[in-house]
């Protein structure tokens, strides 16, 4: 009966179209949560696994001693020894446990926290005399931490058994390191998991939206106790303001990210992880820690609460507008383009912009709208007409657009204005969407060998919050499409532009962004600008086949990026490039063959 009173509703609000379209997004959550309970099976602790672990620890050297920081208040019996203990398996065992109890009224957390201590000289404990809220338990948690790194834990979650190795392993290797986060999951009262999120390397814009980068969180001590550790009165999103602070601090090329999942989250009654609303102040709280770091590093910009109450980030535009070029390839039909046109001039409330309209010579016709800069290239190459048409524009923005797209509101312009000022991005590009409203085009994504490049969430509904909300929220990928893409002049000639000659008519926007990537600048995806193609027949530019030649080249130019794109997981699939889980194990360098002999058995084990 709930099923048939839901498809009504939905009848109601959106005719068949979308009643089929959430009956599809319904079936794919169950296959991913299907998909994930093989990946668990697939990717499970063997004791071989851990044999082979113990061993590399004894090539580490020098150990490093990790401090587990533990606030704890009035929790459940049950998870806090539950909690403990998973430090207590951790394969790598040198560390230690700085517990504070923040004054709790349950005569059990006294007793449990003694008895661990007593058992094990690594569990450290601090009785406060009074309760000062977890920013200052974590405070007085850090304040008996010995060790050179600090890792964050909640009192009803767990640590997976191999997080300390990984996280050992990665300072081993890149001892700059400062910070490093982890995948996570979430787990139930039963200690079934699920609700993995599998996260990209480092993105400051996407930790402006959400933060993504919470468990497992380890931090260099010495910078902790630098940037004053956590700040009371911002409870609720503590360890979000230190992130925040921590990163002024250090540079990116120190932050790690683990592609593992190495927290479970644990999901009961007064957890943020069953619901977003359990704590509903810790999200202006968050606001606030966002606002504050924007102040500190020189940033004009307002921060809004947008979607599942995540977080906005609006830079402010200058009193003066820029100018901005809008830069078209004509239609074979030069009606349709006109057509196009009108509909970017109605639909767009910037005020400084012009139209730049490039064909070929053997185009027919003239154009009818006033006010059009219209240039003639007799090259067909589609990378050659639009560094032609950038070179004769006057905008100090280009902004590179498809002329069978339309924008959905008035504000796009600005939107993607805001962000390509900005002088540490490089590009910013819009959601595309089909004709039906489903995703075209979400960012791009530097695949495989095969697949090469993937249209982030192609096929994902408009409103989709899978994938940890990213089609929803501003963030970072390696390249968005020449379909809308806005860079600021000095930017795009100072890698020369696109390369008409090895990219002639594809790949040349995604050559483009990580020409910008290697040096150092931001490629960034707004869903707040949305633009839906006109015609469902007519390519758009993303569309567009690329030839044998464009797919070597980019392949050979590329291949320290081609199946190791920072902002798409390893754990997903490359094949497919749509963020779906890839039910096999991420080899680690260092495991033996027979580790690895081990991972493919399991594998085939949960596939039969």
């Amino acid at each position: 009966m709930r099923f048939f009173s839901r498809a009504a509703k939905l009848l109601q609000k959106g005719g068949w179209r979308k009643f089929r379209m959430r009956i599809e997004s319904d079936r794919c959550r169950r296959r991913e949560v299907k998909n994930y309970q093989k990946w668990i099976l697939a990717n499970r602790l063997t004791e071989t696994m851990r044999e082979t672990m113990r061993g590399e620890i004894k090539t580490f050297g020098e150990k490093i001693l990790i401090s587990v920081v533990l606030p704890v208040y009035n929790v459940e019996e049950k998870w806090l020894r539950l909690c403990i203990e998973s430090v207590k398996h951790q394969v790598y065992q040198n560390w230690e446990l700085c517990i504070a109890d923040d004054c709790s009224p349950s005569v059990h957390v006294r007793r449990i926290l003694e008895e661990y201590a007593a058992q094990d000289e690594r569990i450290k404990i601090v009785f406060r005399s009074k309760n000062g809220h977890i920013s200052a338990a974590s405070n007085s948690a850090l304040e008996i931490a010995t060790g050179e790194f600090v890792g964050l834990l909640d009192h009803d979650d767990e640590l997976a058994e191999d997080a300390l190795f990984h996280v050992a392993g990665e300072i081993i290797r890149f001892p700059e390191t400062d910070f490093i986060y982890s995948d996570e999951d979430k787990i139930d009262e039963t200690g079934v998991r699920y609700s993995p999120k599998f996260k990209p390397k480092f993105s400051l814009d996407f930790l402006y939206s959400v933060n993504y980068a919470t468990h497992f969180a380890v931090y260099r001590t010495a910078i902790l106790r630098r940037v004053g550790g956590f700040r009371v009165g911002l409870e609720g999103s503590q360890d979000y303001d230190l992130a925040l602070r921590v990163v002024e601090q250090i540079s990116e090329n120190h932050i790690c990210h683990i592609p593992r999942i190495l927290y479970h989250w644990r999901a009961i009654r007064g957890s943020v992880a069953l619901s977003s609303d359990e704590k509903p102040y810790a999200h202006e709280r968050a606001r606030e820690a966002i606002r504050g770091h924007l102040e500190r590093t020189g940033k004009q910009a307002t921060v809004e609460e947008t979607i599942y109450n995540l977080h906005r980030v609006r830079y402010e535009l200058p009193s003066e507008l820029p100018k901005v070029s809008l830069i078209f390839t004509a239609d074979e039909n030069l009606k349709f383009t006109e057509k196009a046109i009108e509909n970017f001039i109605e639909q767009t409330d910037y005020a400084n912009f012009e139209i730049v309209l490039v064909r070929t010579s053997c185009d027919s016709g003239r154009t009818n709208l006033p006010n059009i800069k219209l240039l003639v290239c007799e090259n067909k190459n589609k990378a050659e007409q639009l560094n032609f048409a950038a070179a004769q524009a006057d905008g100090e923005i280009l902004c590179f657009t498809d002329a069978n797209l339309k924008p959905l509101a008035v504000d796009w312009l600005k939107e993607l204005s805001s962000f390509a000022l900005q002088t540490e991005i490089g590009a910013v590009g819009a959601k595309i969407l089909e004709t039906d409203e489903n995703v075209l085009h979400g960012g791009l994504i530097i695949a495989d060998e095969r697949k090469i490049i993937g249209a982030a969430h192609r096929g994902y509904q408009r409103d989709s919050s899978d994938n940890i909300g990213r089609l929803q929220l501003i963030n970072n990928f390696s390249a968005v499409s020449v379909s809308c893409l806005m860079t600021r002049r000095k930017v795009f000639e100072s890698v020369g532009g696109y390369d008409a000659q090895d990219f002639p008519n594809r790949f040349f926007d995604a050559d483009f962004c990580l020409k910008l990537r290697e040096r150092n600048y931001r490629i960034v995806f707004t869903p707040y600008a949305e633009l839906i193609k006109l015609d469902k027949k007519r390519r758009l530019n993303l569309e567009e086949i690329p030839t044998a030649e464009e797919k070597n080249y980019f392949v050979k130019r590329w291949s320290k990026f081609i199946g190791r794109d920072a902002f798409y997981n390893p754990n997903l699939s490359q094949r497919k490039a749509d963020f779906s889980i890839e039910v096999q194990m991420v080899e680690n360098d260092n495991f033996t063959a027979e580790t690895r002999r081990t991972h493919r058995d399991s594998q085939r084990f949960s596939q039969r």
